[in-house]
């Protein structure tokens, strides 16, 4: 991306009335339009953080993060600009008009997309609609960095971060809570523990191992690490799960290929995040019923890093 590139992002906010979804537009004085609530990064901020914080500024609510729903390209002033839309579930909070939004409006999405002044807002609610909204998010992290295996002296399960995965470890302490992440599990590794431990201890939570999910544990038994793997994502909350990158690349394409998602290769760099969305199970839904009926991955969003990109 050229260093000229514009960087936003917005949301589908949206809520659940009586069982009708509802999204959030607001129109704009500044361009007298209606819109999809979005805006550009500040320095020093993460797309997922510049969503929510455009969020709460033009709307008044506050928010979890969800799937990643569309990119925008498109030209502003003479330079190219792209926007990251993410789903948004309302939490609480409440319009107040401001100089940015003078007013909001709660419509069903083919309502929205009618109101909305601009086409691109259009596509972005038209993906929205693909699917449910009200999706299951898995966090799935790879460790952060640890320095080099030859250069550690120990047991190679206590291999502890470095100081460089000490920063991408504080960058996920800050990221993570964006997607309201309730649970934390990691592989058995230090360094897979130490990269959640702090989100953990923010949550006030403890960090249940999960020896299916390093390689060692992983690779006997694919199946199981992938069944282990969907009985987390299956439970109430949604997951953080730190594992490592012999695990994760296998596990996402299998997890891609049974819902019927088309990735291609399947990155995987230290302190990198896969942002999963799956739909939601019926109840009494077991690992032991057909694949047909498990929980479908209709979304996976990678983000390379926690941290910030540096401004040019």
């Amino acid at each position: 991306m050229s260093t000229d590139t514009i960087r936003a992002a917005g949301a589908v906010l949206w809520r659940d009335d009586n069982g009708t979804v509802e999204v959030a537009v607001v129109h704009r004085p500044r361009y007298d339009d209606w819109s999809l609530p979005k805006g550009k990064l500040d320095a020093g901020e993460t797309v997922p953080a510049a969503a929510v914080r455009e969020l709460h500024e033009e709307t008044g609510f506050h928010a979890v993060l969800g799937r990643h729903v569309s990119t925008v390209h498109y030209t502003a002033f003479g330079r190219p600009k792209v926007v990251y839309y993410f789903s948004a579930r309302a939490l609480w909070g409440g319009f107040v008009p401001n100089d940015e939004s003078d007013e909001l409006r709660w419509l069903p999405v083919d309502e929205a997309a009618a109101l909305v002044t601009r086409s691109l807002d259009r596509d972005v609610l038209a993906a929205f609609a693909l699917v449910p909204a009200d999706l299951k998010t898995v966090l799935l992290v790879r460790h952060a960095k640890a320095g080099k295996r030859e250069n550690w002296p120990g047991d190679d399960d206590l291999r502890p971060l470095s100081s460089a995965g000490w920063r991408q470890a504080e960058a996920l302490r800050s990221l993570l809570p964006l997607f309201g992440p309730s649970r934390v599990h990691a592989a058995p590794r230090v360094r897979c523990v130490q990269t959640v431990q702090g989100v953990a201890d923010d949550l006030e939570l403890s960090v249940p191992r999960e020896p299916r999910l390093s390689e060692e544990g992983y690779w006997p038994d694919p199946d199981a690490g992938l069944v282990r793997f969907l009985d987390i994502a299956a439970a109430d909350g949604v997951p953080v799960v730190s594992s490592q990158g012999g695990v994760i690349p296998d596990l996402v394409s299998k997890l891609a290929d049974i819902g019927g998602l088309r990735l291609g290769d399947v990155p995987c760099k230290k302190g990198s995040l896969w942002v999963l969305a799956f739909t939601r199970p019926e109840e009494g839904w077991s690992t032991s019923d057909s694949p047909a009926g498990w929980p479908r991955l209709v979304s996976a969003h990678y983000l390379p890093t926690a941290l910030p990109a540096p401004r040019p």
